[in-house]
């Protein structure tokens, strides 16, 4: 047993080391990432097909280096490449040249070269075609060019990039979110694995970003709430091996919940907690967007000035308005000269405010007459992609159909095989007869042998009943002997001592005797434990005239022995206490309110004691190390894993202490 014992604690020890060494590796090699610059390494490359793959395997390029540096740096060696009439450097170059240009906002720029690239290079690979088709994707979507879009991800269904055209984040963009969530959740929700964190993170985010479109700001706040548990899980789950490119796209997905979170509560007039996530939001998109340019970073810092002016703090928020974005999306540009209006309205310079005001009607009005017209003809366009789309899925379908039914034709033709097998299912009927037979006279065993067990479980709940009901005997028999041994001694001091230790033990009693009296031995039910405890106690008292209202609140609460005495011990002190000191004036008035109950499914719980009486001595700090009542109840509180809280109140005392 001593060498079981010893290999025991040695794999315990080898388990904690290793995971103590993975975990200090991981910490360790973010660490190093951190210190990486990407952009010397991206120089120190030997030739362009290496820069391109660094390029693009690396989300955090601009974590030293600027996205213009790279531009600049970028068309130094494409002017080398063209000067040595290498194509291939020449086609590399201006692939990142079009996804910096992308980073920095200037998505004309990178559709009209991402365009080119694809149209006048018929030899790329397949990366190099997906690379420059989710530019573009992403690109007529900053651009409203919806359209278009779809027509890119036909052609990446056609090349086998991706088996599905999708349309949900489209229809979104288009204003009806409530259409792209039923199509979203329709084709998205049954491919998640619920052990990929990440995956689980965005669909919860995409969904709740939807009930924000569609103006249910309540529930998607679920939504997001979850989408934050998932992406935690996700960056805490040190068992899974992560690149640091990994660890920036969840730090980065984490910013973006936060934020949406915030632009939530914002909504909801709820400024306190929308500025914590807003500014949370704001700081993490900033540290790993890593100086590319931001639509989510610039909408959050919009919605962050907008909950300090309604808080009154106008100079943050005014120093969050002169930040030196580049408002490339008209509704950026509209909400803060919004914003600015409202904070020169606030200050009292109602000339500047007007003119914020002018400017925006100018920029509205341009904006709805040029935007209607585009989404109407858009939409129709994209309905009909859509319906083109649904039909191809269609043939796709009756296809597979017409070939499962080819399938099911050449399996008729062996079905006459399966009748030779079935003589030897026969035969193997007979042998399955005889073992059920078997079978039967074995449960009949297994049915007398349970009723053997039932039995004697029958017995021990009596045994234990037995138990029970003469330890409550046994401690009413103490309680009988101190009764006899008061009225033997004549010192008041060591009657009320006497009367004291009767109390706790009568209060144990009564445990024990609920024991019995229940079907269930483990635990006992509170409420009825207490008004039996509160009535024991009253009798005694009430032979001096105290009338005193009592207030019992402990319904559905059940507690194991364990627990249930220390309980009884300590409430037994405190009804004594408060009849015999806390109402020495018995005006009918006197009230004690007693409530339990449990907070935690592990069966941690709140206990609170009050009543309005005179309360507790100026000098109850000072006594209460010579209190034998008090030193008790400390004692009993800390077998409850807890501590006492004592609470002057304007009429009385409270006690109370949360428990495990």
């Amino acid at each position: 047993m001593h060498s079981n014992l010893i290999k025991l604690f040695s794999r315990k020890t080898l388990v904690q080391f290793l995971f103590l060494f993975l975990f200090a590796a991981a910490i360790g090699q973010e660490d190093v990432n951190e210190d990486v610059n990407t952009y010397k390494v991206f120089q120190s490359a030997s030739n362009a097909s290496a820069r391109f793959k660094l390029f693009f395997n690396s989300t955090n390029r601009y974590n030293q280096t600027s996205p213009f540096d790279w531009k600049k740096t970028l068309e130094e060696y494409l002017v080398d490449a063209e000067n040595s009439s290498d194509t291939t450097a020449i086609f590399q170059y201006k692939t990142m040249q079009s996804q910096v240009m992308f980073d920095l906002g200037e998505y004309s720029k990178c559709v009209a070269l991402a365009n080119d690239l694809y149209q006048t290079n018929e030899n790329m690979s397949v990366t190099e075609k997906k690379i420059i088709l989710e530019l573009l994707d992403k690109s007529y979507e900053k651009l409203k060019l919806y359209v278009k879009q779809s027509e890119v991800r036909k052609e990446r269904k056609e090349l086998g990039i991706s088996k599905d055209i999708i349309f949900y984040d489209i229809y979104s963009n288009m204003g009806l979110p409530n259409k792209a969530m039923r199509d979203y959740i329709e084709e998205v929700s049954k491919t998640i694995d619920p052990k990929d964190y990440y995956a689980n993170a965005v669909y919860n985010n995409n969904v709740g970003h939807y009930l924000w479109l569609d103006k249910s700001p309540p529930t998607a706040i679920t939504k997001f709430k979850s989408a934050e548990s998932f992406v935690n899980l996700y960056l805490g789950d040190v068992m899974l091996a992560k690149t640091e490119n990994d660890i920036i796209k969840g730090s980065l997905l984490k910013g973006i919940i936060a934020g949406n979170i915030g632009k939530c509560y914002a909504d909801l007039k709820n400024f306190e907690d929308a500025v914590f996530y807003l500014e949370n939001s704001i700081e993490a998109i900033y540290k790993y967007k890593m100086g590319s340019y931001s639509s989510n970073l610039i909408e959050n810092t919009l919605y962050l000035a907008d909950c300090l002016l309604q808080t009154n703090e106008l100079k943050d928020a005014k120093k969050l308005l002169d930040k030196d974005f580049k408002y490339i999306e008209a509704e950026h540009q509209l909400k803060r000269n919004r914003l600015l209006a409202a904070y020169y309205d606030k200050v009292a310079d109602f000339s500047t405010a007007s003119f914020y005001y002018k400017k925006n009607i100018r920029l509205s009005d341009s904006i709805a007459s040029n935007e209607r017209l585009i989404t109407g003809q858009q939409l129709e366009a994209l309905v009909q992609s859509d319906l083109e789309n649904s039909k191809a899925m269609y043939r796709e379908s009756k296809e597979s159909l017409e070939l499962k039914s080819r399938e099911l034709d050449a399996l008729d033709n062996e079905i006459s095989y399966v009748y030779i097998s079935l003589v030897f299912t026969l035969l193997g009927f007979a042998g399955l007869v005889y073992a059920y037979l078997r079978s039967i006279k074995v449960q009949r065993i297994i049915v007398q042998q349970k009723h053997i067990i039932e039995a004697s479980l029958v017995e021990k709940d009596s045994l234990l009943k037995e138990i029970h009901h003469r330890v409550k005997n046994n401690l009413q028999m103490v309680s009988s002997l101190l009764s006899l041994q008061t009225k033997n001694t004549k010192s008041k001091a060591a009657i009320e001592a006497l009367e004291e230790g009767k109390s706790r033990v009568k209060a144990m009693a009564l445990i024990h005797q609920k024991l019995y009296q229940n079907d269930d031995l483990s635990v006992i039910e509170m409420q009825g434990y207490i008004e039996s405890l509160v009535n024991s106690i009253q009798s005694v008292y009430k032979k001096g005239g105290h009338k005193i209202n009592i207030n019992i609140d402990a319904e559905a609460v059940e507690l194991d022995i364990d627990r249930a005495i220390p309980f009884g011990l300590i409430l037994n002190e405190l009804v004594s206490n408060s009849f015999k000191y806390g109402f020495p004036e018995d005006d009918g008035n006197g009230k004690i309110y007693i409530h339990l109950r449990k907070t935690t499914e592990e069966g941690g719980g709140y206990f609170e004691y009050s009543d309005n009486g005179v309360g507790m001595p100026s000098d109850m700090e000072e006594r209460a190390g010579e209190s034998m009542g008090i030193r008790l109840m400390n004692r009993l509180v800390n077998q409850l894993q807890s501590t006492l809280n004592i609470d002057k109140v304007e009429e009385g005392v409270k006690f109370w202490f949360n428990f495990k």
